[in-house]
């Protein structure tokens, strides 16, 4: 072992703690934000093996979908039911409604439509991590 060697390995549990946190978000959350569906499924199955014991849900689906980062919020697992969005598509497709976030599980977004909406249907989507190209608000939050 090497000087070099030594000055990177964490000597406290204090420095082992902060470098597993650096790890996260310099390797792991990064990573997320930019892999397929099927890359991010492959990890579900490691997950506890490469995240620790945390819930899959509020980390690894939740970061993938900080890519379009409307969709998220800082303080909360899943994606923002709080605001109205229009996906813009792979295809060119344009859809339009509020997140639902029980419905918008392991890397597809479903979409509620706007009430005055009454013919639209219960539910659009699913849509793949991989099909949506972009994401906007429609409108802003409420004031806090």
């Amino acid at each position: 072992m090497n000087a070099g060697d030594a000055q990177s390995t964490p000597t406290s549990f204090e420095e082992l703690a902060a470098s597993r946190r650096q790890w996260i978000d310099d390797v792991l959350r990064p990573w997320c934000r930019q892999a397929t569906q099927q890359q991010l499924r492959d990890a579900e199955l490691e997950w506890l093996d490469i995240a620790g014991r945390v819930d899959v849900q509020a980390t690894l689906w939740t970061w993938a979908w900080e890519r379009f980062s409307v969709l998220t919020h800082p303080e909360m697992a899943g994606v923002n039911e709080s605001h109205e969005v229009q996906l813009r598509l792979q295809d060119g497709t344009v859809v339009q409604g509020f997140p639902d976030s029980r419905e918008s599980i392991r890397g597809t977004l479903v979409l509620v439509p706007c009430r005055t909406e009454p013919a639209a249907p219960r539910l659009r989507g699913p849509y793949s991590v991989d099909d949506v190209a972009a994401v906007q608000l429609v409108s802003s939050p409420p004031d806090a």
